[in-house]
């Protein structure tokens, strides 16, 4: 046979052979695909059965408190709070309209879904989750990249990596803080060309397992059972670390001291860990055992800490157990030993050790919760017991926007597009410099962000007569208020768009009434200013500064 007639036969066989291969994944699917199927659906069942026990697990501590529940928060306002705690950001006129003509039964958990797999998910977590392990500050510049790290958690996040296997490469990574992003977290503690051991044992517990030692440092811890030769068997483990010019590395021969505070005289301290030695690893670098100690299944601090981590993040305060004793996200009590004991907050954090720490179902799960999706007001008169609804979160609580919300959510109600990684250059730089440019004047809470702050005076201020506010609002053809202005073709309509895109809600009948009496004798060429006026006396409401 030649070349010509193999030629001629080579379509037919092409053919027959495609039409073997459809038949045959027909009716043989390939394996991994129905084991994925399978998956899916054990998912699912694990999530719903969840959610269902700690439902329960709410509805019994109400009933033991003899407590009842506020009614269930509007959508719009549930989408408010998701955005705000995935994004940053009050949701766009446009994200609204689509939510509206958003048909499907569960179309809040579908946009918690999406939300999540929104890049700026991923950009709002990173921040949140680098600020936690190395802080806000930029130093030591020349062997610090706070940024290679924080984008380093952005990649993680967005691939939805395991939290415990991340948590570990952060303990445990060698290398240029150039090219290993995670070892970021040994130099940002570089003090004097030397690497803080005392800083990087604090941190590691507060960010890691939730928890406060570094009291202990010096002394005793007064009001824990944590012992100073506890810190300083932690710190141990960073004791080999040493910074060369090819990075962090463990210079295995090297002995860990310390200056006895008695004698004044070094002695050398050995590595140990202050609970569970039976979780350390045989093998590996000290940062290497002290990695797997940290994120091991059996450490229940470590899966508590993640989840009142996510927590805080989602609700705006840390999870607290019927009563506001601590309310730190780094300030947990220990967990109970005995079994039948376990709170919601333990019943969250086996389900996350269950999904193999799988971040996104953790928010998914909690967005999820009865107690999330609870309004904010409550028929009760009595502060005695509106207080203890607060405490025993039978009401959803309200909390302060942070700085980089309230930035986020000004911008945002300035413009009728979605502002995100899909707006124009010019959009994006605009809202960069203006939110740094913000944050330095209202003021940046760092690394404590989550802890609970009262508003002063001059953020008031800022807001209403900021720069910000004045440059986002005033008359263009970018900016919301004459496009609304121009589009909404009456004040009832303006009214309406503007309640919605800067609060998310529709004005109610009085607010409604009111503003129209206020324009009922305006003509149309003035209705741009009164379109100003108005964003001006709703982002400068109480209502747009808190989550709610």
């Amino acid at each position: 046979m030649n070349w010509k007639s193999i030629t001629l036969y080579l379509p037919a066989t092409a053919v027959i052979i495609g039409l073997l291969l459809i038949v045959f994944s027909t009716a043989f699917p390939p394996v991994h695909a129905r084991i994925d199927d399978s998956d899916h659906q054990q998912e699912i069942t694990e999530f719903n059965s969840t959610v269902s026990r700690v439902n329960q697990w709410f509805r019994n501590d109400w009933q033991a408190a003899g407590l009842s529940q506020a009614p269930p928060a509007d959508e719009k306002i549930l989408l408010r709070r998701l955005s705000l705690a995935l994004h940053g950001t009050i949701p766009s006129l446009e994200e609204l309209r689509r939510f509206e003509a958003d048909q499907r039964p569960d179309r809040l958990q579908q946009w918690c879904r999406e939300m999540l797999e929104d890049p700026r998910f991923a950009d709002y977590f990173a921040e949140r989750f680098t600020r936690a392990f190395v802080g806000t500050q930029g130093e030591p510049f020349l062997v610090f990249r706070r940024d290679r790290f924080r984008n380093w958690i952005v990649e993680q996040l967005k691939q939805n990596r395991p939290y415990n296997q991340v948590v570990q490469e952060i303990i445990s990574q060698d290398g240029l803080w150039t090219g290993e992003p995670a070892t970021n977290f040994m130099t940002h503690a570089v003090l004097n060309g030397d690497v803080d051991e005392n800083k990087l044992a604090g941190k590691t517990v507060r960010a890691v397992l939730g928890q406060r030692i570094d009291c202990a440092q010096c002394h005793d811890h007064p009001f824990a059972d944590w012992k100073q030769h506890d810190f300083e068997g932690l710190a141990a483990y960073f004791g080999q670390v040493r910074l060369s010019a090819f990075g962090v590395e463990d210079r295995k021969n090297q002995e860990y001291k310390v200056e006895d505070r008695i004698t004044l005289e070094e002695r050398t301290v050995q590595p140990e860990v202050p609970f569970q030695e039976n979780l350390l690893p045989d093998s590996g670098t000290r940062r290497e055992q002290l990695a797997i100690w940290s994120t091991h299944p059996d450490n229940r601090r470590f899966s508590r800490a993640a989840v009142n981590r996510i927590w805080a993040l989602l609700f705006g305060k840390a999870f607290s157990e019927g009563a506001p004793y601590y309310t730190r996200v780094d300030d947990l009590p220990d967990p109970e030993d005995d079994e039948g004991t376990g709170t919601a907050l333990d019943l969250l954090a086996d389900a996350f050790v269950a999904s193999n720490y799988n971040i996104k179902q953790l928010i998914e799960t909690i967005a999820a919760l009865e107690v999330y999706r609870l309004d904010s007001t409550t028929d009760e008169i009595d502060d005695s017991i509106v207080r203890q609804q607060i405490d025993h979160w039978a009401v959803f609580p309200l909390i302060r926007l942070r700085p980089e919300q309230v930035v986020g959510s000004m911008l945002q109600a300035a413009s009728i597009k979605t502002i995100d990684q899909n707006s124009h250059l010019l959009t994006r730089t605009f809202k960069l410099i203006n939110e740094n440019d913000f944050l330095k004047e209202y003021g940046d809470f760092g690394a404590d962000e989550l802890d609970e702050r009262a508003g002063t005076v001059p953020q008031a201020l800022l807001r209403m007569n900021g720069k910000l506010f004045e440059e986002s609002t005033r008359p263009s053809p970018f900016n919301a208020t004459p496009r609304i202005a121009l589009a909404s073709g009456s004040p009832e309509h303006i009214i309406e768009t503007c309640f919605l895109t800067c609060l998310t809600r529709y004005p109610s009948q009085e607010e409604n009434q009111f503003f129209l009496n206020k324009w009922q004798d305006e003509k149309s060429d003035r209705w741009p200013q009164r379109t100003h006026d108005l964003y001006w006396a709703l982002i400068n409401s109480p209502e747009f500064s808190w989550n709610h």
